[in-house]
């Protein structure tokens, strides 16, 4: 009555499903660690793809900023040096006031003409040239000079002009004239050009020619 029942192995009934359930517990862990090793490897190669790929990006970045790097070099490397243009600038300046001044009068071609005025007089003090002989030696040669000086400064600033004008041509074509030296050069031009056919009309007594002494 008071015995246990064994079977015939020698087991007690409960130790099959003792062992059975371990057994379960056991191949559930494998699962859950393979498992887990799984996910494990599937973040790592995550991670080294990102990794890769934020690589290349920096490579590509790093490239991409070289190559600008060397297309800036280059677009400022094929920019010519040239002439700035300030010496343009002061010879059209210089060819409009020339062009003033052979219309309004030098102050050298003041002197000059006073100068000759004296020298007439000096010639017709004998009292043996005749009126207009006296006229031409006081009066006639010194407007004579007095044109011719402004004939002069006119004709520079008629050459000034022009060279400042034809400057670009022999320099470089990447360097555009500025508008304002062109303007200033046309109007030295022009003045020189009026100035130049003012001075032979008077030296010609074609303008303001000495009056007659009969």
């Amino acid at each position: 009555m008071g015995t246990k029942t064994v079977d015939e192995t020698g087991a007690e009934p409960g130790t099959e499903a003792t062992e059975a359930t371990e057994v379960t517990e056991a191949a559930e862990a494998t699962e859950v660690a393979k498992d887990d090793r799984a996910v494990d490897m599937t973040k790592t190669d995550a991670v080294d793809e990102t990794a890769a790929e934020d690589g290349e990006d920096t490579e590509a970045g790093e490239d991409g900023a070289d190559t600008d790097a060397d297309d800036t070099d280059d677009a400022v490397g094929d920019v010519p040096a040239g002439p700035t243009g300030v010496g343009q600038g002061a010879g059209a300046v210089v060819s409009a006031a020339l062009g003033l001044v052979s219309l309004t009068g030098s102050w050298i071609g003041t002197v000059a003409g006073a100068r000759q005025t004296l020298v007439g007089q000096l010639k017709s003090s004998s009292g043996s040239a005749s009126v207009a002989e006296q006229i031409q030696a006081v009066y006639g040669d010194a407007w004579q000079t007095t044109a011719l000086w402004g004939g002069l400064f006119a004709l520079a600033a008629l050459v000034t002009g022009v060279v400042v004008l034809a400057r670009p041509a022999f320099g470089s074509p990447a360097r555009p004239q500025a508008p304002w030296i062109k303007s200033v050069s046309w109007a030295g031009i022009a003045l020189g050009v009026i100035g130049l056919l003012l001075a032979v009309l008077k030296y010609t007594d074609a303008l303001l020619g000495l009056p007659s002494a009969g």
